[in-house]
């Protein structure tokens, strides 16, 4: 069976307070790239194992690009999926409960959230759940293809290369967009991520 996946267009968030629907538009366009290019080389892999060149080299090159657009995609739809304006974070009841018990308030929690965002160069501030411990962990990915913690579910994922916020701030400006970004929070989707995760389920990018 070949799965096709679609940028979920239901998901894509308007009026954000300090987002600018401009810049979501350019962000949405590079999301719907990661989209393409993963449903396309999902076929071309397809076709080159039906025609025996599954241990080709050409093979394994289309492997690791589709890993890169794969995961691409994937860091996409979480990021989008837990965007929305107007959700209080007092509906995170659990997921704050979780947080206290690590960092000892939800505010140290933030605090090393923003900061986890705020590392020197390029990524994702990404909140994972270790499921097997129930331990949260704030990890900064630079690459979106390497470094995610292997097992855990994302609970927030944060988009802090320069194309989720150039045409809304400046680069030397990033920690206006990280907190625009936690204004914008649909904390109704960290909250269900949460639940879910820690009833032994997979932590869903989109919530209805």
């Amino acid at each position: 069976m070949t799965i096709t996946y679609t940028a979920r267009a239901e998901f894509k968030p308007t009026n954000l307070v300090g987002i600018s629907d401009k810049q979501i538009e350019a962000h949405w366009k590079l999301y719907e790239g990661y989209v393409t290019q993963t449903n396309t080389l999902i076929k071309q892999l397809a076709d080159m194992r039906a025609a025996g060149e599954g241990a080709s080299p050409l093979y394994a090159d289309r492997r690791r690009r589709h890993a890169f657009e794969m995961c691409g995609m994937l860091v996409h739809d979480y990021y989008f999926g837990n965007l929305k304006a107007g959700v209080a974070d007092t509906v995170a009841k659990e997921f704050k409960k979780k947080v206290a018990e690590k960092y000892g308030s939800y505010e140290n929690w933030l605090a090393d959230y923003k900061a986890c965002g705020a590392t020197r160069g390029v990524g994702h501030a990404i909140c994972y759940l270790d499921p097997i411990t129930g331990d949260v962990n704030n990890h900064f990915i630079e690459m979106h293809s390497e470094g995610h913690m292997p097992g855990y579910q994302i609970l927030l994922s944060m988009d802090v290369w320069e194309h989720a916020f150039l045409l809304d701030y400046l680069p030397s400006e990033r920690g206006k967009y990280i907190d625009a970004f936690m204004a914008n929070v649909n904390w109704d989707a960290v909250e269900a991520r949460t639940h879910a995760c820690l009833s032994g389920k997979a932590s869903p990018r989109f919530i209805l």
